[in-house]
């Protein structure tokens, strides 16, 4: 995985579990209850494209035609997904700890994307806000500061005077990834 770009590498880390499992299941031709479980959770969460093509998969399909029509982060899922049945050592280790650095990426994203007005971007960052503040540190501190970043706060100071300094790099990060993005 080290030769994909960052953004690729962070979405193909959060979803390892889901990538590893249904990788598994199309090898072995077993869904377990614990995915079907898990299918059934993602697409309540509004992730049915994403559902379909794997579904698809679990049913026999290979077709790189699969891709066609997925955004970025369902088609990483996806590829990392048909990679893992052709090289099971190509999958990602789902208790691998997340590389804090390649957080703000994604999160800028997140936030640029809800700030724009797309409600299902809006809820997941709503929904990982409220996991963040559950976990409690920096973490629940930068995830009670998402509205106020989504509504346009950008000034580290007031952001980031109760955080610590793994907490206020981590802010900065996600400041100036908004930034680039705010600039196109």
């Amino acid at each position: 995985m080290s030769n994909l770009p960052s953004r690729q590498q962070q979405i193909i880390q959060a979803h390892a579990g889901l990538i590893v499992a249904v990788a598994d299941a199309a090898q072995h031709g077993k869904v377990s209850a614990d995915l079907n479980e898990a299918l059934q959770q993602t697409e309540q969460n509004g992730w049915t494209t994403l559902v379909n093509t794997i579904r698809k998969i679990l049913a026999g399909s290979r077709e790189h035609s699969l891709l066609a029509g997925l955004d970025e982060e369902d088609s990483a899922i996806i590829d990392a997904i048909m990679r893992g049945i052709q090289n099971p050592a190509s999958l990602p280790d789902p208790n691998a700890q997340s590389d804090p650095a390649l957080a703000a990426p994604g999160l800028a994203n997140m936030i640029h994307t809800a700030a724009s007005g797309n409600p299902e971007a809006l809820q997941l960052l709503a929904n990982m806000a409220e996991q963040m503040t559950q976990v409690g540190g920096d973490m629940g501190q930068l995830g009670g500061l998402m509205r106020r970043l989504v509504n346009g706060e950008r000034d580290a100071d007031k952001l980031g005077k109760k955080l610590n300094a793994q907490g206020q790099s981590l802010l900065h990060s996600i400041l100036e990834e908004l930034g680039n993005l705010e600039a196109h």
